[in-house]
């Protein structure tokens, strides 16, 4: 059955008017407020053209959004696999490391931080979070341009901290690594950004989480025409209200 306009934008807790506006456009709680202009059938009107026109998509655009959407998606995944491993607790603990002196041959045994493995851990998380940054900036799915800004306001926020790690943030918004700067850095700064829950890499994580989650739940269905059109509004124009 079909359902009108009053019956979508009401007072319903339902998962499914919940999950649509979790992706859609962030003026959603400013549309909700002025519900007069929704029941006059004003915010229909311009819905419908929207969706109808100026939303719509050719079938080759579609499916080249849906590739798009893929790679973010893959790119999400591997990002938040390289910030749980950077956020391992034995990363930031000390162990026996054995040098070897290149001009004797003989070989030492220290208790250290593993700075190499630290220093891989971050490239890695680097690399990925660059990956999902170009990626995302390609898709035009609200909730994973909307997960993606903050990402990049929470590196902006931290921006002086990690810039004293040797991670800088450029103007495309993608992140340095300077290595040499790394292995010298104070590790309890490391561990303010990369350890821990509420940390820095902790709030990537719920970010590309969110952003593998928006692609997964993305409820948008392709018409034979190719037009791209929500679920929900698909049904909703099906009738007057």
């Amino acid at each position: 059955m079909a359902i009108g306009l009053s019956g979508f934008f009401g007072n319903s807790n339902t998962n499914s008017s919940q999950s649509i506006w979790s992706s859609g456009s962030d003026s959603g709680s400013t549309i909700l407020s002025d519900f007069a202009s929704i029941k006059n059938g004003t915010y229909k009107k311009l819905a419908k053209k929207y969706y109808a026109g100026e939303g719509a998509k050719s079938a080759s655009d579609a499916k080249a959004e849906e590739k798009k959407l893929t790679l973010t998606k893959n790119g999400s995944e591997s990002l938040s696999s390289s910030v749980k491993e950077l956020m391992s607790n034995s990363l930031f603990e000390k162990k026996k490391i054995t040098t070897k002196d290149e001009k004797t041959g003989e070989t030492s045994e220290k208790e250290d931080y593993d700075w190499d493995a630290i220093t891989k851990a971050v490239k890695s998380f680097v690399d990925d979070y660059n990956s999902v940054i170009t990626d995302a900036a390609d898709t035009s799915l609200n909730g994973v341009l909307r997960n993606t800004l903050h990402m990049t306001s929470a590196s902006k926020a931290n921006s002086k901290l990690l810039s004293e790690v040797g991670i800088t943030i450029g103007k495309d918004n993608k992140l340095t690594v300077d290595e040499d700067k790394l292995k010298e850095a104070d590790i309890n700064k490391l561990k303010t950004l990369f350890n821990g829950s509420g940390s820095f890499a902790d709030r990537i994580s719920t970010m590309s989480n969110a952003i593998t989650k928006a692609i997964s739940n993305s409820a948008s269905t392709y018409t034979n025409s190719g037009s791209s059109l929500p679920a929900a509004f698909s049904s909703m124009f099906e009738t007057e209200v």
